[in-house]
């Protein structure tokens, strides 16, 4: 069980605190009051406590990700605090989340997807423009690996540029002063903050895969408090949850993270998920891509993933549904298909 705190009202009735951790940013925060919203719904005898800090990635801006080194920049001060009883919940963008968590926690529900595509803001100069239009040698900020490496390969005639800092800051950066011709950011957390209005272009898997869990929102617990699982797992979405599962398992074959350019394209659709992978050189000359597909039905019966629902574990429900459609057949086919990539090598130990 968890570590439980009452609080007393004036009336002297007793309710339970929930503590649960986010990080600071502005972004972060919206997520995370929408799902308290949601667990309030179902429990409001429940107080909900929102403890915000701040992570490593939060506080290094003026390195790319890709040369820190850390496997869990925005995630490992709130699994500290998890472990040390301070929070007893958190919430994370699942993208941000390792494939590997710690020993004795776990994935206690992953929501609905908003949509995973990365979307491009342009410079109000070049407002009504797409990418293929702007001129050449045009400067596009990013701070992904994935999103440069594809889009260097799909429109060459652009140059990319390293860009760091939470939404805000990428988009005054963008608007203030002429270093950029447009930035490439998540379309999910533009419209979780409002901004679907600066989105010029949605990025489709023909110009630019997403990264792995992208667009999801998980709710990371201890593996213990089997209290708090039972309360978080109502949220969870079994298309969102199968669609992870296999991303993620796919990811951590790779042993990919924020150094390596992974991408993937998934859908659910008539008992059948469908998954694009995909790696690519850092210049983006040189790729690997593979589509798969795989049953999500079982003597008639579509799976359901949320029997898990009290102890949800990647791990485990990646073994039972989809552990041979990317262990036994996607990764196969990459390896039959793969050939020196002089500009990446990782990727010849990786495959």
């Amino acid at each position: 069980m968890s570590g439980k705190t009452n609080l007393q009202d004036g009336d002297g009735k007793v309710s339970r605190v929930i503590r649960v951790g986010t990080r600071k940013s502005q972004l972060a925060r919206i997520q995370t009051d929408s799902i308290v919203e949601k667990l309030k719904g179902l429990h409001p005898d429940v107080n909900f406590e929102i403890v915000a800090m701040s992570t490593t990635g939060d506080k290094i801006l003026d390195t790319a990700l890709s040369k820190i080194g850390e496997k869990s920049l925005f995630t490992k001060e709130l699994e500290n605090a998890l472990e040390k009883n301070e929070v007893d919940l958190v919430v994370h963008s699942l993208k941000d989340l390792p494939t590997v968590l710690p020993v004795g926690f776990t994935i206690g529900a992953v929501l609905k997807r908003e949509n995973p595509h990365d979307a491009v803001v342009l410079h109000p100069k070049n407002k009504g423009k797409r990418l293929d239009a702007l001129v050449n040698k045009s400067v596009i900020g990013t701070s992904s690996l994935r999103r440069a490496a594809q889009l260097k390969r799909r429109f060459p005639h652009l140059e990319f540029k390293d860009i760091r800092g939470n939404l805000n800051t990428r988009l005054k950066k963008l608007d203030e002063k002429d270093d950029f011709s447009a930035i490439v950011l998540a379309a999910a957390g533009l419209r979780r903050m409002g901004w679907e209005n600066r989105i010029s272009q949605i990025l489709g898997p023909e110009d630019c895969m997403y990264a792995v869990g992208q667009g999801a929102l998980a709710v990371e617990v201890r593996a213990r408090d089997r209290d708090i699982l039972e309360m978080v797992s109502v949220l969870n979405d079994s298309d969102t949850v199968l669609s992870c599962i296999a991303e993620r398992a796919f990811l951590k074959h790779l042993e990919g993270g924020c150094s390596v350019p992974v991408a993937v394209y998934t859908e659910v659709k008539n008992s059948q998920v469908y998954m694009t992978g995909a790696v690519f050189s850092l210049d983006g000359s040189d790729s690997l891509k593979e589509t798969m597909q795989t049953s999500i039905s079982s003597d008639n019966q579509v799976v359901n993933p949320l029997k898990y629902r009290y102890n949800f574990r990647y791990s485990e429900c990646f073994e039972f549904y989809t552990d041979p459609f990317v262990c036994n057949l996607m990764i196969p086919r990459l390896r039959s298909r793969r050939r020196l990539m002089r500009r990446s090598s990782v990727w010849v130990s990786l495959l």
